[in-house]
Formats: structure tokens, sequence, C-alpha cells
């Protein structure tokens, strides 16, 4: 896998260039009216939808956190906050998600957010030699190792999805 740059470049690609962490941009057809944009990207990259993760923030007593799931999954808000040492976890508001992270609802990317915030990502990553996530835009994902995302991230691993 070698390093590529997003044609017009997001926060995430440029992010990770920066850091020097390998990645391939997968840019794809966005269809506006699709129910769930993950599930879209799977299916438009041919790959497993498993191995395509969600970036979801989330509001606790101790802050915003970020958390990656599949999007075969969902959020559990309760292991989140255990993972994060905190008591309780609510979705963020999307205004306030898109306005922390510098991304749209359906296009925030874990990397190269405008805040960044302590992110938990999925345990079931690890099962993967690469995964997908947005790439900071719509119709844009961006494939690479699990650990690398947790490098990117400066996150940790935990058991945040329930199906």
């Amino acid at each position: 896998m070698a390093k590529q740059k997003a044609p017009a470049g997001t926060p995430a690609t440029v992010a990770l260039t920066a850091a020097g962490i390998p990645f391939s941009v997968h840019p794809y057809e966005h269809d506006p009216a699709a129910p769930s944009f993950g599930l879209e990207a799977a299916e438009a990259l041919g790959v497993e939808p498993d191995r395509v993760f969600k970036t979801l923030l989330a509001d606790t007593d101790l802050g915003l956190v970020v958390g990656v799931v599949p999007v075969t999954g969902m959020l559990d808000l309760k292991a989140l906050a255990a993972a994060a040492g905190a008591k309780r976890a609510t979705m963020a508001d999307p205004s306030v998600a898109e306005r922390r992270t510098g991304y749209v609802v359906g296009g925030i990317s874990p990397i190269g957010q405008k805040t960044q915030h302590p992110t938990i990502v999925d345990e079931t990553a690890q099962l993967f030699d690469t995964v997908f996530v947005s790439g900071g835009k719509r119709g844009l994902d961006i494939e690479l190792a699990p650990a690398d995302l947790l490098a990117a991230t400066e996150g940790a691993y935990a058991a945040i999805a329930k199906p």
C-alpha cells in the first residue's frame, strides 16, 4: 500500500501524509439518498462491510469522545463511556460534531479533525490487515492498517460496538 494524496486533499489525507503514515485513497460516487453512508461505501468499493468503519462523536461527562465502529453495527455508548473513563455518554448533536471536527456528517473522519478528541476504535479493527474510514468528505474513504489508524488518532482499542 503506497502513500497517496486525495486529488483535492482533505485534512485527513494531509495529516496522514505529514505523519508519514501509508494509506490508500478510494473515491466513489456518493448517492445523497443512500440510507447508510457506510454501507454505501462498502458496496461502492466492493469491500466487506465489517472492514468499513464509521466515525461518531459522543458527549461524555468528561467531554467529547470519538468512537470508530464498523458500519454493520452500532456504537455502544455505555462501553464508549467506560473506555474513555467517563460515567455516561450520549450522541453529540450533529451540528456540534460538524463544528468540532471540521467535517460534514456522513464524511466525518477520525483523522485530521479540527479539534482532536480522545478516540476509541472498536477492537474488531484488529481482525483485518487494513480498514476503511471516511477520508473527510462523502464519497471518499481512506484505507490504512488499524495500527496506523491508532497512531494517526492517538487512539485506543476497546469493545465499543454492538450488533
